[in-house]
């Protein structure tokens, strides 16, 4: 039987508690938003395939599962990561700050090719906002990643955020073949 795809790319969130990571992987996965979420706990994944440039992408995106409020994230769950989105919320200045202790945790426990981009996430809510776009921007070019803002509810740049990474995973690929 032939596979149903002809890649498969592990994607992981990472980010702090709250940030909006499982609403980010539902909606690009399921279509589906909920504002009542409990914290996620145990390891969750959700499987989507996509088409890029003719090819059939499996990506397998893994949801951080709640394990960031114990600090627990270890090499174990970056083994095999292709690509790891940073999701901060826009409304939550901490959230972007921490960004840089993920960044550290990242580069300790992953691989050293692995593809990242920043995410400022929950865009829709501009009355609440605490960090600039400019901001995201600056930090993102300051460690030579892209650079996103998307709102899981309002279903901006989810898409284009995933593809964007599998774009750049699958360049990396096709660079190596």
């Amino acid at each position: 039987m032939a596979k149903a795809y002809d890649h498969l790319f592990k994607l992981l969130l990472i980010g702090d508690s709250g940030v909006g990571k499982t609403c980010v992987l539902l909606r690009f996965c399921d279509s589906a938003f909920s504002t009542t979420f409990i914290s996620t706990i145990g390891i969750d994944f959700k499987i989507r395939t996509i088409e890029l440039d003719g090819r059939k992408i499996k990506l397998q995106i893994w949801d951080t599962a709640g394990q960031e409020r114990f600090k627990t994230i270890t090499t174990a769950y970056y083994r095999g990561a292709m690509g790891i989105m940073l999701v901060y919320d826009i409304t939550s200045e901490k959230s972007f700050d921490n960004i840089k202790n993920w960044i550290r945790n990242i580069e300790e426990h992953a691989s050293v090719e692995v593809e990242r981009m920043l995410i400022g996430n929950k865009c829709d809510m501009h009355d609440k906002r605490q960090v600039l776009r400019e901001k995201g921007e600056n930090l993102a070019n300051e460690y030579g990643i892209k650079f996103m803002e998307t709102s899981a509810k309002g279903n901006l740049n989810i898409d284009e955020a995933f593809f964007a990474i599998a774009k750049d995973i699958k360049a990396k690929i096709d660079k190596k073949a």
